[in-house]
């Protein structure tokens, strides 16, 4: 089973400095056919401008994972840790009993566009942790984080979060697996389920499969993210 969800169906918010596109119901945006995908709790593009970003805030009992598609983001929390994401650089948190931490743009630099996804944990509590990678992407599926493979750890089993960026005439496989969330970053691509007609994507888009592989074919360069759920949590 597959589920196409376009770009401009996506609940926006607009803020001072802040566009950002929700793939799932989050704060104000409501939708309680809507809530999670597998694992998957929040899936929020970001157009962040310099000189602003998202001040000291609290999380608890999720695990969030930040991947930079342009610009560069800063990172500060309670716990003492710091640093600047990149392109190519992938950033975990475990939120664990609580953690308090902020997300901003500096004022000298460009515009940052960022993805941020939330995950169930395996367990509730914990002892909140850090972490961060590099990653090198190729045209083949990169391990960037994930329970048990990728650049950066997070403590959800079974999850994994993959990217590549694939030239024109590029073939990718999205594996059978019991939960698997596309998305297209940038670029166009033709999605072929295994028992379906092939759906074309562009940017902003983002397919939904339930135990159901597919196979993708790049119309041009692409840049594209998938979570990958051995179970639903």
């Amino acid at each position: 089973m597959i589920e196409v969800r376009r770009a401009a169906d996506r609940f926006r918010t607009v803020a001072e400095g802040r566009d950002t596109r929700h793939s799932l119901s989050f704060g104000n945006h409501y939708d309680p056919a809507n809530l999670r995908f597998g694992l998957l709790l929040c899936h929020n593009d970001d157009l962040v401008q310099p000189g602003h970003g998202y001040p000291d805030h609290p999380h608890s009992n999720i695990e969030i994972v930040t991947w930079v598609l342009s610009g560069e983001l800063h990172h500060q929390d309670s716990r003492g840790h710091a640093g600047v994401i990149t392109p190519g650089t992938v950033q975990t948190m475990s939120a664990g009993s609580g953690v308090v931490h902020a997300e901003t743009v500096d004022a000298a630099s460009g515009p940052t566009r960022f993805l941020q996804t939330w995950l169930m944990p395996d367990e509730p509590g914990g002892e909140p942790s850090y972490s961060s990678g590099a990653v090198s992407l190729s045209e083949a599926w990169t391990p960037v984080a994930g329970g048990a493979d990728g650049a950066a750890r997070i403590a959800a089993t079974g999850a994994t979060f993959w990217a590549a960026s694939p030239p024109r005439g590029g073939a990718l496989e999205v594996p059978d697996v019991p939960h698997a969330h596309l998305f297209v970053a940038d670029g166009q691509v033709t999605l072929t389920p295994a028992s379906g007609d092939p759906v074309e994507l562009t940017a902003g888009d983002a397919v939904r499969l339930r135990a159901e592989g597919a196979m993708l074919a790049a119309g041009s360069t692409a840049h594209l993210l998938l979570w990958t759920f051995a179970a639903s949590g």
